[in-house]
């Protein structure tokens, strides 16, 4: 059954991974530098597991908890787990995929964000389904996994862009893929943490219903533009 469950786990993530790789039809990125933004991606697990468990500590929040005040719930999502995961993700898109050589295009930008964000999701996978069994398995494999994802194809849109700027105005458009990703998260989590408003978890639905609506739309906008676009040489 651990086996199993093992499967169920990492099956989304690597599924989202095949995806978009076969979605960047005009230059594949190297294997090697794909495997090892999911590896950082991996790693970074770690601190952000710290960061969350020491402030939830602090607060005395738990999410098993059904009793959650919105203010703290809000300030959770937003300020801990949402700001504290993305901005590791996206540390380690500019600080180790950007300045890849292989990073040449608008699309990458997505592509790299996408492989760190799924190595980050398939082992907070891992560590629910393990702990929650069939149900939890289900369940994340259409949500939480895909949103991870959802929330790099929206960073990784505007570090692409930033490619073609310079100086203050390619940190700006850096920046603004962060700050974008976190409200998603921020947003994402909030609705499931507070408790104050039982109702308001069903706006979940269409949240990832509007989320894929932008993905879809970002991912079209960089292959569009892509230098290696067969239109364009």
């Amino acid at each position: 059954m651990t086996l199993i469950y093992l499967v169920m786990a990492l099956a989304p993530a690597l599924a989202i991974a095949l995806y978009i790789y076969w979605k960047d039809k005009h230059e594949k990125e190297p294997v090697g530098v794909l495997v090892m933004c999911f590896i950082l991606g991996v790693l970074i697990c770690f601190p952000a597991g710290f960061w969350n468990s020491g402030v939830f500590e602090i607060f005395k929040f738990d999410l098993a908890d059904k009793n959650n005040d919105m203010l703290v719930s809000f300030f959770m999502a937003f300020f801990v787990v949402g700001l504290g995961e993305e901005l590791l993700k996206y540390l380690v898109v500019v600080l180790y995929a950007f300045r890849k050589p292989s990073f040449n295009e608008p699309f990458d930008g997505i592509v790299y964000a996408v492989m760190v964000s799924l190595g980050f999701a398939a082992f907070e996978n891992v560590i629910y389904v393990m702990e929650g069994g069939l149900g939890v398995a289900i369940m994340r494999m259409f949500t939480a996994v895909p949103m991870h994802a959802a929330f790099a194809v929206i960073m990784g849109y505007y570090i692409g862009l930033s490619k073609y700027y310079k100086g203050n105005a390619r940190t700006e458009k850096n920046l603004k893929g962060l700050l974008y990703a976190v409200l998603l998260h921020g947003f994402y989590d909030f609705v499931l943490f507070q408790d104050d408003i039982p109702l308001l978890k069903l706006l979940i639905f269409p949240i990832i219903v509007w989320a894929f609506f932008l993905c879809r739309k970002a991912m079209k906008k960089h292959l569009d533009v892509s230098p290696f676009h067969p239109d364009r040489k």
